[in-house]
Formats: structure tokens, sequence, C-alpha cells
């Protein structure tokens, strides 16, 4: 998303954050990593995990799959303006759940997604 921020010279800030502490700290699975370089996008970060404070820092939060969906709506403070919304509901040409490529090692098929999903939600914002 950052990269198609900046290549539409968007100011937007963008992060990612899991709903749960397993991650947490790791840099990305190689197999992400190489798919992002095929595509000549860089990726240094390391996983965290979703704060309090991200409802109130950002105005979208979404969740890759349903189950993302529901425990974001659980974290979600209700002062919070942010909107908690499934992540391919700004796809063009897919629906439903992204899945976790690392169980179907379909990690070109997910990147496919996520670029759709990305383009969509930079069409709604844009």
């Amino acid at each position: 998303m950052r990269d198609k921020a900046k290549k539409r010279k968007l100011d937007i800030e963008t992060d990612s954050a899991g709903t749960i502490s397993y991650h947490v700290g790791e840099k990305a699975d190689r197999r992400t990593i190489f798919e992002l370089k095929k595509h000549g996008i860089s990726h240094d970060g390391r996983s965290r995990q979703v704060r309090r404070e991200d409802f109130y820092e950002f105005d979208y939060i979404l969740g890759m799959d349903g189950g993302h969906v529901d425990r974001l709506m659980e974290l979600k403070p209700n002062d919070s303006n942010a909107k908690v919304k499934l992540f391919l509901n700004y796809s063009n040409k897919f629906n439903g759940d992204v899945p976790d490529p690392y169980y179907i090692d379909g990690f070109d098929k997910v990147y496919e997604m996520v670029v759709d999903g990305v383009e969509g939600l930079m069409e709604k914002i844009d």
C-alpha cells in the first residue's frame, strides 16, 4: 500500500499489525519478501500487535478475514471513528477472506488479491 500511495502522491500513513501476539517482532516470511521483491517493493518491517491507539490514529482498520474483523470489532473502543472492514470489500475482483499464504503456499495469489484490494481502497480515498 505504501508503494501504491507513493506512486499516486497520496500523503497517507499505513501500518500493519496482527490481532494476536504470536509473531510480534518477527520479520515477514521469506516468501513474502521474495514476492514483494519480484514486484520491486522493499519490506523491512517487523510484526506488531494491534494497539488501542490504532483505533484513534487510523481512519481504516482492515482485517484480512472475517475472524480478524470480529476480533478488531471486539478491540475497537466505543468512541473510535475508525472504520473496521474486511479488506477485500475494497477489491474489484475478489471477495471474502484473503487466505493465509503460509498454509496454502500461494504467496503470488495473495499478492494479487492484496494489490487489487489496495487499488480499490485507493480509489475510495483518492
